[in-house]
């Protein structure tokens, strides 16, 4: 179903506009017929903010915007206002303009009838699975107010971790890009000069020396296939890794790599228990809970163990027995504490504790990041530079030898 903004004529000439939800133009066309008027134009609101903004708005909705929009709309709707009344001044406020197009859309939905929970569900990319399924509950047992805040505090959370993540990846990024852009410099400038000069001598030169003059070469005279050749690797590459069988070595490989394990493993840890504190103090079901979750995680073995976790829990068996299958991505910590909340009626409480914990951990291990990488990229950046000042360096020893 889609809102359609419409202009019409009555059998008497007069001009009608207004919006109606339909299937289609000729649903639309046959409930204005019902109503005696004769359809002129119809535009889907949702194409006619996407085409005003060049936009999907189902995508580029910034977590910013969003976090946003919940911590406003518990605001409000604890000061009394209703749903609609609340969206229209928020998506007034809203800067992202596809996101705007979207909460139009909501209020239309629920200005005609629908539920809240069901007018979200229309656009799942900008409001995932966690959301509606709060949001529902949330109408369901009449705890609207108490649910957005809880969702707010979700985001912010998330937020929180996503900044300090990204910001760790900042400086390895950085020292890579530079690294690359300073050799293919060489590449391009010294090592041409220095193969005229080789040659001139007529000098036997070392296959380590041959390979480094034939690189630099090639990508000083043949620069469009190096660029290709770079450019066909990375998309190979990211295409492999969308793949089941690349995604899941890539997974697999994050939780066993020294070094970045126990951040990747806290990271993951720290979305489950989060995310599933935030669905029980909600009242959402365990089971449905644990299926949500493992939707919010990004690596792969999360996500079966979630599910698989949740298969069972539904069949009756306790999550914290459950999760001891899976102690090689899930801490002690963790399964322990569950536990201590399974038996004491807490585990609401337990988990909260829990994501606050780990999310404590991510945040020292991003401030310790830059220690860990840096004698990593120093081996790196000296391996590439010893091996060039030995390609370089070696041919001109033979000669200052020969010239003894």
């Amino acid at each position: 179903m889609a809102t359609y903004s419409y202009k019409a004529k009555s059998l008497s000439g007069e001009e009608k506009s207004g919006t109606i939800e339909a299937k289609d133009k000729y649903q639309l066309a046959g409930i204005l017929r019902g109503q005696g008027l004769v359809l002129i134009k119809a535009d889907s609101q949702e194409k006619k903010f996407s085409k005003k903004f060049n936009i999907d708005i189902s995508f580029g909705v910034p977590l910013s915007e969003k976090m946003f929009f919940t911590r406003n709309l518990q605001v409000m709707v604890s000061a009394g206002l209703s749903i609609p009344r609340s969206i229209d001044i928020i998506s007034l406020q809203a800067k992202n303009k596809a996101f705007r197009g979207t909460l139009l859309d909501v209020r239309e939905r629920v200005t005609k009838g629908q539920k809240f929970s069901d007018a979200i569900a229309a656009h799942p990319k900008t409001f995932p699975d966690i959301f509606q399924s709060m949001v529902k509950v949330g109408e369901e047992t009449g705890t609207m107010e108490e649910v957005l805040k809880v969702l707010s505090v979700q985001m912010e959370r998330s937020y929180e971790l996503n900044s300090k993540v990204k910001g760790a990846m900042t400086y390895p990024m950085v020292i890579l890009t530079v690294m690359l852009g300073i050799g293919t410099l060489m590449l391009v400038t010294v090592v041409p000069q220095i193969s005229k000069v080789f040659g001139d001598m007529g000098v036997e030169l070392p296959m380590a020396t041959k390979v480094v003059i034939a690189l630099g070469n090639f990508v000083a005279t043949k620069w469009y296939f190096a660029l290709a050749i770079v450019a066909v690797l990375a998309v190979s590459s990211i295409t492999f890794l969308k793949t089941a069988t690349g995604k899941r070595l890539a997974d697999s490989f994050l939780v066993k790599a020294p070094l970045i394990s126990p951040i990747i493993k806290d990271i993951n840890s720290a979305y489950t228990v989060r995310n599933l504190s935030s669905l029980a103090a909600a009242g959402v079901p365990l089971p449905r809970s644990l299926e949500i979750t493992a939707g919010t995680v990004g690596n792969g073995l999360y996500k079966k163990a979630l599910l698989a976790a949740a298969d069972k829990v539904r069949k009756g068996e306790k999550l914290s027995e459950v999760l001891k299958n899976y102690s090689n991505i899930y801490p002690q910590t963790i399964i322990q504490m569950i536990a201590v909340g399974e038996e004491t009626g807490e585990t609401s409480a337990i988990l909260a504790k829990l994501a606050d914990f780990f999310e404590d951990a991510v945040s020292e291990a991003t401030k310790n990041i830059t220690s860990i990488i840096e004698p990593v990229m120093m081996v790196i950046i000296g391996g590439v530079v010893g091996f060039f000042a030995v390609s370089i360096m070696q041919p001109i020893q033979d000669i200052m030898t020969t010239i003894k």
